[in-house]
């Protein structure tokens, strides 16, 4: 009984390793940041759309996360990181990183504004996707590989 416990754990301990390993990968981060962010902008824009009702924890949660994201998301661009995992990411990246950068710390900084002075209802949420959503096109427009 001791074997199957012992084979068990460390079969589950090496694919927690692969998981691991595989989200480590900057590409896949910066993907599941990127999934994090569309999310929390799909919860704004539904209260935008009258989808949901306005909530005010929804709406500082859906700010919370796209700061955070986003703060750290220039940090998944190390050189190197310019191919593979299926990336969306444009090699203007690493050649205009500081643009790069400024574009995201403009997301953050919006973002850190709203939540500062929390939208109080459904137009001050349509108000704020549309900042949000000027600061996303703008680094999508350029930054972004298209399909």
């Amino acid at each position: 009984m001791k074997l199957k416990t012992l084979m068990a754990a460390a079969i589950a301990v090496n694919f927690a390793g692969v998981s691991l390993a595989t989200a480590a990968e900057p590409q896949e981060m910066r993907k599941e940041m990127m999934e994090k962010i569309g999310k929390a902008m799909g919860g704004l824009v539904g209260i935008v759309k009258g989808k949901t009702a306005y909530d005010a924890e929804v709406v500082k949660a859906s700010l919370t996360t796209i700061s955070e994201n986003i703060k750290a998301f220039p940090d998944q661009f190390p050189k190197g990181s310019e191919t593979g995992h299926k990336t969306e990411a444009s090699p203007k990246i690493w050649e205009n990183f500081d643009d790069f950068k400024s574009k995201a710390a403009k997301l953050h900084d919006d973002a850190e504004a709203l939540l500062a002075a929390l939208p109080a209802d459904q137009a001050a949420v349509g108000a704020a996707v549309k900042t949000l959503g000027a600061d996303c096109g703008a680094c999508h427009e350029t930054y972004r590989l298209k399909d």
